[in-house]
């Protein structure tokens, strides 16, 4: 397995290009499936969940093409698929597939809204909490779906075709949310979804489904209304630019010192982030190319913070957040509501010297005057990073082990830090 080596101190300064956004990419790279006629995307990330969701499409007779280089790309700027699902060969999502990420489990929509059956495999991916797939299932069912749990498969069937209909999600879910879009878009008459997830990758679904035919209003408000439609077309979408990985690098550039532009990030898509980051004293400024994140020499302040689903702090960015409070000046309190045992990167971090208490759904960061380099092991795909984010600022060398996480979720990392200044490399083996 491969590992990365950090020795921390170094300031970052530079240009850091924001990817796509994976948590945007891979809904958008299923709604292929509702088609069968050509979807291309671009501004897709080259990441390790996107190749594992590329193999299951193809799994169900989705032809993929990933386009040339263009003009002006590195291995940085996104990559362009096209994906056609011209016929839809097997409608079972295995075990051995579906269990390595959660998000092709959203197969399901797709599926039983054109083809009247789907089998699915329940669900793996980080090891974060329960993350419960009722609420997807509940959603289907008031659609008209018959839903059966059968050897550890979610078996649906709407053999005269899924009905519109009006629902509320009991708590607000961006992955019910998803599944809802995809299957209420082929449902015969109207739905209204009440208590939908507000986040922009919702959003970004929404509009390309738009794109394809679809009729969607109020995504990005807690009320959506689809009306249905007896088929969907082909369509060409840019992903959005990815909020968590901008958040990521500007919480990277805060515990440093420095100055960065991220390139091609959207503020408003992390407006409350950003505003977290301001007020622990980091300046944060919006220009044309980006957003430019900035500490020299001043002191991090102490923030209290409480995870929320969007337009709140975003649960993606909390152990971000706290490696950064590992140097903050004072007490810190961080509260998580959205996953439970999501708190496993604490005790990596006491490795490297943080001082953290845990109280239930709650973690005290009392700031230390320096962090030492050590080996630590990621656990999870954000608890990686974070692990990344802390060795930035240490003293010594930090060996990062089980990084498979990161190539999860975060495109070319060490060459974009490496770039501005950071002492990191990969070792393989």
């Amino acid at each position: 397995m491969d590992r990365i080596r950090i020795v921390g101190g170094h300031k970052l300064d530079g240009v850091i290009p924001i990817s796509g956004a994976k948590n945007a990419a891979l809904p958008l790279m299923i709604a292929s499936l509702l088609t069968d006629e050509t979807l291309e995307l671009h501004n897709v990330p080259r990441l390790a969940d996107v190749s594992l969701l590329l193999r299951i499409l193809s799994n169900h007779g989705v032809d993929h093409g990933i386009a040339g280089k263009r003009p002006g790309q590195t291995s940085e700027t996104g990559q362009s698929i096209r994906l056609r699902a011209r016929d839809i060969i097997d409608t079972c999502a295995p075990y051995e597939l579906v269990s390595k990420m959660r998000a092709s489990f959203w197969v399901i929509a797709p599926l039983l809204a054109r083809m009247g059956e789907a089998r699915v495999s329940l669900p793996g991916g980080c090891a974060i909490g329960t993350r419960p797939v009722d609420l997807l299932l509940m959603a289907l069912e008031k659609l008209g779906a018959e839903v059966e749990i059968d050897g550890g498969y979610a078996v649906t069937r709407a053999p005269k075709g899924l009905r519109g209909a009006e629902f509320a999600f009991p708590k607000v879910t961006v992955g019910g949310t998803h599944v809802a879009l995809m299957a209420a878009s082929l449902a015969r008459g109207t739905s209204v979804i009440d208590n939908a997830a507000r986040e922009p990758e919702v959003v970004d679904l929404a509009d390309c489904l738009v794109k394809m035919g679809a009729r969607i209003s109020g995504a990005g408000t807690s009320r959506i209304i689809v009306e249905g439609v007896a088929r969907l077309g082909g369509a060409e979408h840019n992903v959005l630019p990815d909020r968590i990985e901008t958040g990521t690098y500007a919480m990277a550039v805060a515990i440093t010192g420095g100055d960065v532009l991220l390139e091609g990030a959207r503020p408003e898509l992390l407006q409350a982030a950003l505003d977290v980051l301001s007020g622990a004293g980091i300046d944060i400024s919006s220009t044309n190319a980006g957003v430019r994140v900035r500490r020299n020499g001043v002191g991090i302040e102490a923030v209290n913070v409480t995870t929320e689903p969007f337009p709140g702090f975003p649960t993606d960015l909390q152990a971000q957040l706290m490696a950064l409070m590992t140097r903050g000046k004072g007490t810190s309190r961080i509260r998580e509501t959205i996953f439970e045992n999501r708190f496993m990167h604490v005790q990596e971090l006491a490795r490297l010297g943080a001082r953290i208490r845990l109280d239930g759904d709650t973690a005290y960061v009392d700031g230390v005057a320096r962090l030492k380099g050590a080996p630590v092991m990621a656990t999870d795909l954000r608890a990686s990073v974070s692990l990344v984010i802390a060795a930035l600022a240490a003293e010594g060398e930090t060996m990062v082990n089980r990084v498979y996480h990161l190539d999860r979720g975060f495109e070319a990392l060490e060459k974009k830090l490496g770039r501005c200044g950071a002492e990191i490399e990969r070792l393989s083996g």
